[in-house]
């Protein structure tokens, strides 16, 4: 059973998606931290510093003046302020995102691939083949005349 698990484990696309999800999370840091502590307060300068973490509704009926205010009073609250958060930040790295993805195609340049030339005996054979074609077929490199059905 040891050597099974072992063949699974180190079989090249798990350990491959390991890695993956390795880098993956690393990356996500790096996004997060780009759209935390660079673009989100540039937008907020923008936005005249527009919060959107208190933006919510206390279901108790009861005016609070921050969200941690109300969760302290242990109101049950609908925090769509966070959730606006939330849908932002999904917009912006997945922006961001688009923007590296984009710069690292444009620095790719794939050749076009060239197909070889033909050696000299499939040059032959085609010549043979197309020989052979009009003799079993002697009209067929014959161009038709339709006027003369008339």
């Amino acid at each position: 059973m040891w050597s099974a698990y072992k063949n699974f484990i180190f079989k090249g696309n798990a350990f491959d998606l390991a890695v993956g999800v390795i880098i993956g999370a690393a990356f996500g840091a790096i996004t997060k931290s780009l759209i935390d502590d660079i673009i989100m307060p540039l937008l907020s300068l923008f936005t005249g510093r527009l919060d959107f973490t208190n933006w919510f509704w206390a279901l108790d009926g009861n005016t609070y003046t921050t969200l941690a205010e109300a969760q302290e009073a242990g109101t049950a609250t609908v925090n769509y302020g966070l959730f606006l958060n939330a849908v932002l930040n999904l917009m912006l790295v997945g922006f961001v995102l688009f923007i590296i993805v984009r710069q690292i195609n444009r620095t790719k340049k794939e050749k076009p691939v060239e197909l070889p030339n033909p050696s000299n005996e499939e040059l032959l054979l085609t010549e043979i083949r197309d020989l052979l074609a009009q003799q079993t077929n002697p009209n067929a490199n014959k161009p038709t005349d339709d006027t003369s059905a008339t």
